[in-house]
């Protein structure tokens, strides 16, 4: 089941994307770290109603942000939909390590565009790290077209591949 995220939801949901940041660590994907994401941001998510979760048996699997607020550091992209109007932005897609290869984050990606288009939203835009490969593959196979790059430097000295989906 995905549902809004609630604050009773932020301990587990601070603990899987800290179990996230370790496991990509080993895998020497430097994307997240102490200075994100930070419990503090989940807690603004949580209060902008902008975090779901993915819940299984009690046990949350993964979460995903979804909001129509671009972020500053999208200004400079060219994106395919020029006027930066009713698009949907999805930001911290995470499952938790243990259900990696489990279908989990398509099963994600499957309900915000399902959203995107039942809201008729034009786009879903999105960022992933330049490092993190097998999320480029995951992006680009779903239709996702790669625009531009971004960087956060308290992240990565490395870039952020912004995408977008045309619906």
């Amino acid at each position: 089941m995905i549902r809004k995220a609630i604050p009773s939801d932020l301990n587990a949901i601070h603990k899987l994307t800290q179990s996230c940041a370790k496991a990509m660590i080993v895998k020497e994907i430097y994307q997240w770290n102490e200075h994100y994401p930070t419990r503090s941001r989940f807690e603004k998510d949580v209060e902008l109603q902008e975090l779901y979760v993915l819940e299984e048996e009690d046990l949350i699997k993964g979460i995903i942000v979804i909001t129509e607020l671009m972020d500053d550091e999208y200004i400079p992209i060219e994106w395919i939909t020029t006027e930066n109007k009713n698009n949907l932005y999805i930001h911290r897609l995470a499952v938790h390590p243990d259900y990696w290869g489990e279908g989990y984050a398509r099963q994600l990606m499957n309900w915000a565009e399902t959203y995107a288009k039942s809201n008729e939203y034009i786009s879903i835009r999105l960022d992933t790290f330049s490092q993190n490969k097998r999320n480029q593959q995951f992006y680009e196979t779903r239709g996702y077209k790669k625009l531009g790059d971004i960087f956060f430097p308290k992240q990565s000295e490395y870039p952020f591949h912004c995408y977008e989906l045309v619906l």
